[in-house]
C-alpha cells in the first residue's frame, strides 16, 4: 500500500484540524487580540527571536487569538481538510451507542489492513481546547498513523464544552475505549495492544481517560501518547506564566476559557470536578507508559514537564521530549520544518514501539 508522502501531509496540514480547529481563513475573520503585534510582545521583547528560525515563516500566518464564546462559532466552522486519496486507507464513519443517557457516538475509523487479525489499535482523541475540533477536520493525521504503525485507528467525535461539561466528554471517550475492547474480535484487534492519545486538548482527554481506565479496571490501555497535552487548569489562571511562554497560537486567555468551559467552574478553582484535571490527580501510579512531547515556548511546557516528572516518580515508564524554540502546534503549522519532521518521527516511533511490543 502506498504511504502518505510528506508532501501530501504538508499540503493538507493546518493547525485548524488538530490543535485549535481554526484555518488561516478563520483566523483572518476573528482577527488578533488586543492589538498584538508581530514585532513585540506585551513585555516589549520581540517574541520571534526565541522561535526556531525554521518555524518562523509559517507562524506569521497564525497570530495568537484569544478564544471566547464570541469566537466559538467561527472556530467550529473551520472547513474539513480533504483526506489523502486511495490507495491510502479511507476513513469510515461508525455510529455506536453513547454512554448511558447520552446521544449516540460517532467514530471515524481508518483501517489500513482490512480482514487482518491480531493487530494493534490506537484510540485517537482530537484537540480543540475542549471546545472545538472534530475527527473529520484533519483525517490525514489518522491515515498516516494507521499506515506507519499498521494499526486500526479510531477517532472519537466526543461532545464539546461548554454545552457539555465534564464528565460528558470523558464518558464518550471511555465508551469508545469500551467499544474497542468489546468488539475486538470482530475488528481483528488484539485487546492487549490498544493505545490512546491525542494532541493538545486531545492529549488532556487521553490523560483523563488513562486515569479513568486505571481506576475502573475494565479496559486496559497499553500506552498513552500525549502530544503537547492540556493538563492543568491553573496554568494562566492561578499560576502565572513567563511572558515569553504561550505568546503564540494558544494563549493564557484561551486556556482559561477552554478549561472553564469544560469544568463548569472558573479555571483555577478549588472545587474542580474529581478526575477532570490530570495535573491535580494525586496518585499517578499504575498508569500506562507515556510519551509526552511539547515545545519550549508552548503554554503547556511547565505543566507537561511536571506531569512527566510525576509519572516517572510514580514508576510509570515515560519519555519526555521538550523541543527548543517550538510553540504550540508547531509540527502542524510548519510540518516540513526539520524540527517538525524530527518531532513527528519521535512520537510515531514511540507509538509504533508500544504497539508492536510483545
Amino acid at each position: 500500500m502506498q504511504k502518505i508522502s510528506r508532501r501530501q501531509f504538508m499540503r493538507h496540514a493546518s493547525v485548524a484540524g488538530v490543535a485549535l480547529g481554526l484555518s488561516r481563513d478563520m483566523l483572518a475573520k476573528v482577527g488578533h487580540p488586543d492589538g498584538w503585534s508581530m514585532s513585540q510582545s506585551s513585555a516589549g521583547v520581540n517574541p520571534y527571536v526565541l522561535v526556531d528560525p525554521d518555524l518562523v515563516p509559517a507562524l506569521q500566518a497564525f497570530h495568537a487569538v484569544n478564544f471566547d464564546s464570541g469566537v466559538l462559532p467561527t472556530m467550529r466552522d473551520s472547513p474539513v481538510v480533504p483526506v489523502a486519496p486511495p490507495p491510502a486507507p479511507q476513513p469510515a464513519t461508525r455510529i455506536i451507542p453513547g454512554p448511558k443517557g447520552a446521544p449516540d457516538l460517532k467514530l471515524l475509523i481508518v483501517d489500513p489492513t482490512p480482514g487482518k487479525k491480531n493487530r494493534p489499535a490506537y484510540l485517537h482523541i482530537h484537540g480543540g481546547g475542549y471546545v472545538a475540533g472534530r475527527p473529520q477536520t484533519f483525517p490525514m493525521l489518522t491515515q498516516r498513523v494507521a499506515q506507519e504503525c499498521q494499526c486500526l485507528v479510531v477517532s472519537v467525535d466526543y461532545r464539546l464544552a461548554p454545552e457539555t461539561h465534564f464528565p460528558g466528554s470523558l464518558e464518550d471517550n471511555y465508551r469508545a475505549l469500551g467499544w474497542l475492547h468489546e468488539t475486538a474480535g470482530q475488528l481483528g484487534v488484539d485487546r492487549t495492544r490498544i493505545a490512546i492519545g491525542g494532541e493538545s486538548a486531545g492529549g488532556g482527554h487521553s490523560a483523563m481517560l488513562a486515569i479513568a481506565a486505571r481506576d475502573r479496571k475494565e479496559y486496559p490501555v497499553v500506552f498513552q501518547l500525549l502530544i503537547y497535552p492540556m493538563l492543568d487548569d491553573r496554568t494562566g489562571s492561578t499560576r502565572p506564566v513567563p511572558a515569553e511562554i504561550g505568546t503564540f497560537v494558544w494563549t493564557r486567555q484561551s486556556n482559561v476559557f477552554g478549561w472553564t468551559s469544560l469544568l463548569g467552574v472558573p479555571a483555577g478553582s478549588d472545587n474542580v470536578p474529581k478526575g477532570a484535571v490530570p495535573a491535580r490527580v494525586e496518585n499517578l501510579a499504575g498508569l500506562p507508559p507515556a510519551y509526552i512531547g511539547v515545545g519550549a515556548l508552548d503554554l503547556f511546557v511547565d505543566e507537561d514537564i511536571e506531569y512527566g516528572r510525576r509519572l516517572i516518580n510514580a514508576g510509570v515508564p515515560t519519555e519526555l521530549q521538550v523541543v527548543p524554540g517550538a510553540y504550540h502546534g508547531f509540527n502542524l503549522i510548519a510540518p516540513d520544518a526539520p524540527v517538525s519532521i524530527r518531532f513527528d518521527q519521535g512520537w510515531i516511533r514511540a507509538l509504533k514501539q508500544a504497539l508492536t511490543a510483545q
